[in-house]
């Protein structure tokens, strides 16, 4: 809709996890680094938190997109489960076999080892990501991911877990001694800093195409103050941003326009 008139070819602040629109500040390179080590190196059990809106999905798909499809079989689970039989066998779905209802744990189990054990012999590893892992309740599915973690060589476990969260996982993982313990990778995402706030927002405009800034540098702090430097927060008040100015034919947001679009989103000004 706006893309040409700001000089774009991608919309910069979509709320979708595009690996190209990952911003890596200072504090995220170290993470990053330390998570995707630990999915490359079958280290056991990463886990990665924070508060909604702070980019833990991108995150969690852009790690995945630096893995050899080749090499990696993946279950990606993005609803929650009931309890641990639930939670088997929708690994066992999500890596591709037949499901019957009659099913047993214990026939689920060994047939979730076969697959592990013969991707391994193809020279593949096995990756469980477990996203919105916080409204995981019942005890039962903790001590399932305990003992898929027991699935190991003498160098390497056969199944790599990713849990994405908000912070209530944490507590949760702590109640559980056993798995909490075989958590080799944890890091905690936060909002950005102001300074963080300003470079994300000139890298997603440079990744999307655009050749200098739009917003004013004034205009930018009143978006930091305003969403508290939460990614999808920034991407929906500059995403406006940029629709209004091509409305109106601006050529660029100032602080005036950006006070005017908060308000019109705090419903006390338009």
């Amino acid at each position: 809709m706006y893309e040409a008139y700001w000089g774009l070819t991608d919309k910069p602040f979509e709320n979708t996890p595009d690996p190209r629109f990952l911003f890596r500040s200072e504090e995220l390179e170290d993470l990053y680094t330390r998570l995707l080590y630990t999915l490359q190196s079958r280290h056991g059990a990463a886990m990665l938190s924070g508060d909604s809106g702070c980019g833990k999905t991108m995150i969690a798909r852009s790690l995945l997109h630096e893995l050899d499809p080749s090499r990696t079989e993946i279950a990606l689970m993005s609803n929650p489960c009931r309890d641990g039989d639930e939670f088997l066998r929708e690994i066992l779905y999500q890596l591709g076999d037949e499901i019957t209802t009659d099913l047993d744990r214990q026939r689920t189990v060994h047939r979730i080892h076969e697959i592990v054990y013969e991707a391994h012999a193809q020279g593949k590893e096995t990756i469980v990501v477990v996203d919105e892992a916080q409204m995981l309740q019942d005890d039962s599915i903790f001590e399932e991911m305990r003992l898929l973690l027991n699935l190991q060589l003498d160098d390497a476990f056969l199944i790599t877990l990713l849990l994405v969260g908000q912070p209530p996982l944490i507590e949760s993982i702590r109640r559980h001694g056993g798995l909490d313990q075989r958590i080799a990778t944890r890091g905690v995402l936060r909002p950005f800093s102001d300074e963080d706030t300003r470079t994300y927002i000139d890298f997603r405009l440079k990744t999307a195409g655009r050749e200098g800034a739009i917003f004013h540098p004034e205009a930018i702090d009143l978006i930091h103050q305003y969403t508290s430097g939460v990614p999808r927060k920034i991407n929906n008040i500059c995403d406006i941003a940029l629709v209004i100015g091509y409305s109106r034919k601006l050529q660029g947001i100032d602080a005036d326009w950006a006070q005017r679009l908060i308000q019109a989103e705090r419903g006390d000004g338009a």
